[in-house]
């Protein structure tokens, strides 16, 4: 753990360690009417929309310093081209506030990516980008840049309310794993009333509630079933290259 007075939460992860496009711009052009009167514009051609990006931010409601991030993800929570989830990890339930969202499976997750990383430690916030940069903190601008720099390696899941569908792409080096995560996309807030954050109340969006493997990709068209939510849960499916591995594509039903 860090110093009381450090920005960031800190803790060494205990588990054994589990080892397991952007489009290009074609911009238009055309031809003022002043500098040719004969020849109408051209029309302008656009880029396919790039693929969207999975921001993933690892929180407690017993850290104090993950709010300012929580408020971050919850801003940019419908932003188009973005898939952002809230993973509660378990591990500051013992400073007095035990976070009724938080599961061992999440936890267990973000020591997958410092397992994958070379690192025996996880912080609290700590963002995942594309599983591939991470940023520990509220650092807007950084995250920004992580965001603007991941590409996808995959085609981009087609998520229905109880299937998926994944059309044909480059074969990864090893099958990629399919991902399921139920997340609740309304504004939840919780009064915490012990701990760190005692006396506050935390707005939470895109709290993921659920993460199933559906199943493997290997660069063929292939389609994944599961129970549709009756409880209003939105999907987001993301393909990974193995636990704690790169996000080599991400699609939801929110899309």
């Amino acid at each position: 753990m860090n110093a009381p007075h450090s920005p960031i939460r800190i803790l060494l992860a205990l588990a054994a360690p589990v080892l397991v496009a952007g489009g290009l711009a074609l911009a238009g052009y055309s031809l003022s009417a002043a500098a040719n009167p004969m020849r109408a514009a051209a029309p302008a051609l656009h880029a396919a929309p790039a693929a969207p990006v999975l921001v993933e931010l690892y929180q407690s409601e017993g850290c104090s310093s993950c709010p300012p991030a929580e408020a971050w993800l919850n801003g940019v929570a419908d932003r188009p081209g973005l898939i952002a989830l809230s993973f509660e990890v378990t591990y500051w339930d013992y400073l007095g506030w035990k976070d009724r969202f938080a599961s061992p499976e999440f936890t267990q997750r973000q020591r997958d990516y410092a397992a994958r990383n070379a690192s025996r430690e996880v912080y609290t916030p700590q963002f995942w980008i594309n599983g591939q940069r991470t940023i520990v903190g509220a650092k807007g601008a950084e995250l920004e840049s992580a965001i603007a720099s991941v590409r996808a390696a995959a085609p981009v899941p087609v998520v229905g309310a109880g299937d998926v569908t994944v059309a044909k792409g480059n074969a990864p080096a090893r099958p990629a794993q399919v991902w399921l995560a139920r997340y609740d996309p309304r504004l939840i807030r919780i009064p915490v009333k012990a701990g760190e954050n005692n006396g506050r109340t935390l707005p939470h969006r895109n709290l993921v509630r659920e993460l199933v493997l559906l199943g493997e990709w290997k660069g063929q068209s292939a389609s994944y079933r599961f129970k549709p939510s009756t409880t209003g849960l939105r999907s987001a499916v993301f393909l990974q290259d193995g636990r704690g591995g790169s996000v080599l594509s991400v699609g939801s039903d929110a899309l």
